[in-house]
Order: C-alpha cells, then sequence, then structure tokens
C-alpha cells in the first residue's frame, strides 16, 4: 500500500500542532518519523487512521484521496495504529484482548473458546512470548503488555501498520523477535510506519526516515545515506554534542545496601549497595524481576525476607510513605498510570510529592507552590503552557519530565529510576541524564533500571544483572560490554 500525506495542518484550540506536514510511505518498506516529544508524529499518524480530523491538506492511498472517519474504517481498509499508549483491557486476560471485537464463533453464534484459545497461542508461538494466554492483563509487566498488544494488531490481515514506540519497554532479545516479525512482513509486502526515538533500531531496521520538526516536515532520507548526527542534527536543528554526557564525580560512602532480599519466585537472595554519587545501572531480560526488586525496596511490594541499610541502620519499609521519609525517591516504570495524576495540572503533580516544601505550618502558600513549579517548568525545560497544564496532554519526554522535577525536589538520598528515559526523544534524553549526573554530583546514590543496553553502558559506574530473580553479576562499567550483560542477563557465566 503507497501512502501520501501532504499539507496536513491540524489545531487544538490555538495551539497548532501540525504545519504543513507531510508523509510518503512505500509498499513494503519500513519507513522511520522521527522527531522531538511533541514534532507531530503521532497527530499525523492519527489524522490518518480517523483519531483526529485534519484542517488542510490531503490524503492518498494507492493514489486515490481518501478521509477515514475512525480506527476502525482504517483497519478495514488495512491500516492498524499500534498505540504508545497501551489500548488494553486489564481486567481481562491475554486471550479476550486478542479477540474483543474478533470473536471467533460457532453455529448460533456462540463463542468458539477452544478455537481462540489455540490462535492466542499459536500468535504467542509465533512470537515468540511466553506469555499464558489465560493470564490476567494486570498481572502482566508493561513490556509483556506491550506484546500482547503488538500480537493483537498481527491478527489483523494489516496492509499498513503503524508503530509507536514498540520496542520502549521490551529487552534486547524481545525486540529482536519482533524485528524478526517486522522482516517477515516486510517480505509479504507490508508497510511499517516505524515511530521510535531508538537511534540503534532505525539504523538496523528501516529503509527510510522522514522528520518532523515543531509540527513541521523537515526532510525524507534514505538511512543508507545519513548518520546518526545527521539524523538528531535534522531534528533539533543544531548539534547535540555528546550522547552521554560525562561525570567527573568522587564516589562517597555506602548510602543503601540490601542483603538476602526474597519474595516467593520473583525473587531471591538479592545482594548489592549503592554509594554516594554512584550510578548503579540495573540489566536484564523482561521478566527478570528488575522492577519487582525496586518496588520492594520502595515498600510497594512486601518481601519475605531479608534487610534493606541505609547510611548503615538498619531500615523497615513497609511502604511507599516510609521509603520517601527514610530518602528514598522512585520514579517509576508506567509514568501514566503510577507516577502522575494525568488529570490534574503540572502544579498539582510536583505539589504533591513537596508538601512540605510548599506550606507554612501544615497550611499551603501560593508564593511557595508557584516557586517551585516555575522552577521545574523552568530547569526541566517542560514545554507547556504553563503551570495549569493538565499533564495528560503533554507528550510523553514532558511528562517524564514532569515526574523527574516532582521526586528530584523532594531532595532524595537515594533515587530510583525505572527505564527514565522510555519514549523520549534523543534531546530530552540528554538532558535526563544531566539530571543524572546532576543528582549524582550531590552524592545521591542512583539506581537506574533500563532495557537499553547502550544506557546502561553509557551512565553507569557499575551494572547489576538480573536473571529469572537472581543477580548473576555486577560488573564494573569500564569492564563491561553488550556482549558480557547479555550472557549475565540470560544465565550465563563469565
Amino acid at each position: 500500500m503507497n501512502i501520501e500525506m501532504k499539507g496536513i495542518n491540524k489545531s487544538f484550540g490555538t495551539n497548532q500542532v501540525l504545519k504543513d506536514a507531510g508523509f510518503v510511505l512505500k509498499d513494503g518498506e519500513v519507513h522511520a518519523l522521527m522527531g522531538e516529544n511533541g514534532a507531530g508524529k503521532s497527530t499525523l499518524m492519527k489524522i490518518l487512521t480517523g483519531v483526529y480530523t485534519r484542517d488542510a491538506g490531503t490524503v492518498l492511498v494507492d493514489g486515490e484521496e481518501v478521509t477515514y472517519r475512525s480506527p476502525q474504517e482504517a483497519e478495514k481498509a488495512g491500516i492498524v495504529f499500534i498505540y504508545q499508549e497501551l489500548n488494553v483491557l486489564f481486567d481481562l486476560t491475554v486471550e479476550e484482548n486478542l479477540f474483543m471485537g474478533k470473536e471467533i464463533t460457532k453455529f448460533g453464534g456462540v463463542c468458539d473458546k477452544k478455537a481462540m484459545r489455540a490462535k492466542a497461542q499459536e500468535m504467542m508461538d509465533k512470537m515468540g512470548v511466553n506469555i499464558p494466554v489465560n493470564a490476567v492483563m494486570s498481572d502482566l509487566s508493561v513490556g509483556q503488555q506491550q506484546m500482547v498488544e503488538i500480537c493483537k494488531a498481527l491478527m489483523v490481515d494489516a496492509k499498513v501498520l503503524i508503530m509507536d514506540e514498540p520496542t520502549a519497554a521490551l529487552t534486547q532479545s524481545e525486540t529482536e523477535v519482533l524485528f524478526e516479525v517486522m522482516n517477515s512482513l516486510r517480505k509479504k509486502g507490508v508497510s511499517i510506519v516505524y515511530i521510535s526515538h531508538r537511534m540503534e533500531e532505525i539504523f538496523e531496521l528501516c529503509d527510510r526516515i522522514t522528520i518532523l520538526r515543531d509540527g513541521s516536515y523537515v526532510g525524507t532520507e534514505n538511512i543508507k545515506d545519513i548518520d546518526m548526527d545527521g539524523v538528531v542534527q535534522m531534528m533539533i536543528g543544531r548539534e547535540i554534542g555528546e550522547r552521554f554526557p560525562k561525570r567527573d564525580v568522587k564516589i562517597g560512602e555506602e548510602v543503601i545496601r540490601v542483603e538476602g532480599l526474597t519474595k516467593g519466585k520473583t525473587f531471591k537472595d538479592v545482594n548489592f549497595s549503592v554509594r554516594a554519587g554512584e550510578v548503579l545501572g540495573v540489566s536484564g531480560l523482561m521478566g527478570a524481576g528488575r522492577t519487582e526488586i525496586m518496588q520492594a525496596i520502595f515498600g510497594n511490594l512486601p518481601y519475605d525476607s531479608g534487610k534493606i541499610f541505609i547510611e548503615g541502620n538498619e531500615t523497615k519499609i513497609k511502604n511507599p510513605r516510609q521509603a520517601i521519609a527514610a530518602g528514598i525517591g522512585f520514579i517509576t516504570e508506567d509514568r501514566k498510570t503510577e507516577g502522575l495524576l494525568l488529570e490534574k495540572s503540572i502544579a498539582e503533580n510536583i505539589d504533591i510529592a513537596n508538601l512540605k516544601k510548599v506550606s507554612n505550618n501544615g497550611v499551603l502558600a501560593k508564593s511557595k507552590q508557584a516557586e517551585l513549579v516555575k522552577k521545574g517548568i523552568e530547569e526541566f525545560r517542560v514545554k507547556c503552557f504553563g503551570p495549569q497544564h493538565e499533564t495528560g496532554n503533554l507528550s510523553g519526554g514532558n511528562q517524564q519530565k514532569v515526574v523527574l522535577a516532582k521526586w528530584i525536589y523532594t531532595d532524595p538520598k537515594i533515587l530510583i529510576l525505572d527505564e527514565p528515559t522510555r519514549g523520549v526523544d534523543i534531546g530530552a534524553k540528554k538532558e535526563i541524564y544531566s539530571v543524572i549526573n546532576d543528582m549524582a554530583a550531590k552524592g545521591v546514590a542512583v539506581i537506574m533500571v533500563s532495557s537499553e543496553l547502550p544506557e546502561v553502558l553509557g551512565m553507569s559506574d557499575r551494572i547489576m544483572v538480573v536473571h529469572e530473580g537472581e543477580v548473576t553479576g555486577i560488573l564494573d562499567a569500564a569492564d563491561a560490554d553488550q556482549a558480557k550483560v547479555m550472557t549475565l542477563a540470560t544465565g550465563g557465566s563469565l
């Protein structure tokens, strides 16, 4: 299927988000669509698939002008959008989500559960995904939920697949499985629009790349004719410098030590420590238990045995309130459901974790509130209309910046970051890396869980690798490489 979009304009109120934007997709290609957070990538694709109506411009599909009035209409035409924001029903099973609105029925209209279960299992096997089809979605990790969403889209006989940050919650091995599926689809003539901020993936997978900046079309290039620096220059209009900013910090005394932390079959006998000014990267495959270990340290997940020491003193943490009181800040993997109140303003989100700072004797002080929020917006370069901007209407990268501001202003001794740059553009990533380095320079002990191996290797002093709930090794970053980390992550030994 060939698609041409040209002269596309779209405004929401007085905010023009697309200005003469364009995009051309050829039959059987994987085409990267890139730009900073808020550049208009997702909006452009939502116009193609009927989520939004365009204010101006034309959309041609195989030479004929079209206007899809709903995603269902676009899907019937063979265009499927896999959203960055998961479109799943969390209280239903994997199988039920896969067949929602597409049930296999027997004579008389009765659902053929046996056939649906077999088809669901076939799709999971094809994707190389080890997820029980009768599992309830709310019991799965974000990465597993993402794989179910991808499977759901692939069950439709699509001619065009639009993937918005499909690997953001996936680890290296899951990403490789997805790429195999995508290459297989390309050989069958399926066209794929690939929206991602992961540069390595773009150069490994895609045929061409189109760049948007501030809602406008910048240009299209063949991947073989451009390099990473060229892409960044097109995206942000300037050179970004070193990808991972250098940090010259004197590592101090131990701040946190974990001994023998165990939770059933989820994780067992976890031992590690982090010192002041140190960044400990945490790596492992999806479902390895990385997030669960961090949730237990923060009091969100009760553990069976083990001890947590903060500044040499054993500290009992049974809930997040006690963790915060002990000096722990936690930026969660899923900012939308755990990190932010999406229907609330930027001001309300930053203030909620910093009530002592913005109060006088228990009474909220508006001047202190305004000062802290203004500082957060300016320091973290949040693109918004002001403190009252609803966080749910911010781009993913700007939402992440609000989460960072919220927790960093609590002045933590220990900062846990679970996938801190998930779904964030390269410019915003650099800013987040600088924030991490600034926190380390202030003597904070930083724990960074990440599925991006280049990020783990580029930002960490040491790397802790987790496999099936066990720590299989802790490497000095200077001696680590992707092969060593992946060996430990898959249960091997060095």
